[in-house]
């Protein structure tokens, strides 16, 4: 009785743990944004999507899951310029297998990346040999427009959809772009260069025009200063003419001459500091100085006023 019983227990357990192997072989889930494949002693059958599905126990096999999400692959290429320097570049590419597609996406290619790989370096190969270095840096967008265009014509045939390529870095040699960096800096400095020079230039051309006002003012007031003393001397001689009578121009200027000559020896004389050195001279010689004097006064008049003819020579030269 109580061998039966065991019996009895052994085989309730067996089947229930067979049960629960049917149950699993014949119950099975999919995630979402992902396709499950089912095969039948080999041979395809048919895709699941997401959710809970069933399959034939110990007959249908799932071979494998297409994943629906948009993935993307870094392609690390080397490759030189057209001006025969080596750059490596980062080529991103987004790819996703198309949902009405996941056959072709799953069986006729055995490694995707690979395949989009060896495409994005036939390309980019291709291309960038045709650019110049400088250009290379504004052509990234093309380059990638023409890897996407390629990739896209391709892979469609295999189940998958390009979404986009991008260009993410573009790195030359160190010396080269060391050498960039050095031409850059050098065009800065000449133009630095240039804008100091002609910052200097115009500096000097306004102290020029300034120097040129100053003196022209300064000119000006010299010659306003000899033709205030001009007429001063004028007004001092014809005064004088009316109170002396009989006296001539002349004679008063050595008047006044003589006056200032002696007042300067004065005022020489009473500075206990002066650097002041009197040449041997005599009074009698203050004729001649008269005659210098009365010259200048009558050249800065005619200077000035040069529509005044010899009209303010007459009183210095003839009696009243």
């Amino acid at each position: 009785m109580i061998d039966q019983n065991i019996m009895y227990i052994i085989a309730l357990v067996v089947l229930v743990l067979f049960l629960i192997t049917v149950a699993k072989a014949t119950f099975f889930t999919v995630q979402q944004r992902s396709v499950t494949v089912i095969q039948r002693f080999g041979k395809f059958v048919r895709e699941a999507g997401p959710g809970i599905h069933t399959k034939v126990p110990f007959i249908d096999r799932i071979v494998g899951r297409v994943n629906m999400r948009v993935q993307q692959l870094d392609v690390e290429i080397e490759t030189k310029t057209e001006d025969n320097v080596f750059v490596r570049m980062l080529v991103s590419v987004q790819y996703y297998a198309l949902p009405d597609k996941v056959y072709d996406a799953f069986y006729k290619l055995e490694n995707a990346n690979r395949q989009i790989t060896s495409y994005v370096f036939d390309v980019v190969r291709a291309q960038v040999p045709k650019i110049r270095l400088d250009d290379v840096f504004e052509k990234k967008d093309d380059i990638a427009n023409i890897v996407m265009s390629e990739l896209a014509q391709v892979m469609e045939g295999f189940g998958y959809g390009i979404l986009k390529a991008l260009v993410t870095d573009i790195d030359p040699d160190a010396k080269v772009k060391e050498s960039m960096n050095e031409i850059n800096a050098a065009q800065r400095m000449r133009v630095a260069a240039t804008e100091r020079g002609e910052a200097d230039r115009i500096l000097k051309v306004k102290s020029a025009e300034g120097e040129a006002q100053s003196k022209a003012l300064q000119g000006r007031g010299i010659a306003d200063q000899r033709q205030a003393i001009v007429a001063g001397l004028r007004d001092s001689v014809d005064e004088f003419r009316k109170s002396v009578p009989g006296t001539t121009a002349k004679d008063v200027m050595n008047l006044v001459l003589m006056t200032q000559y002696f007042d300067m020896l004065k005022e020489i004389g009473a500075s206990s500091r002066t650097n002041a050195i009197l040449i041997p001279h005599s009074p009698g010689n203050l004729t001649s100085l008269t005659e210098q004097m009365r010259n200048a006064m009558m050249e800065s008049e005619l200077t000035v006023n040069p529509a005044k003819t010899g009209k303010n020579d007459v009183p210095l030269s003839s009696p009243a």
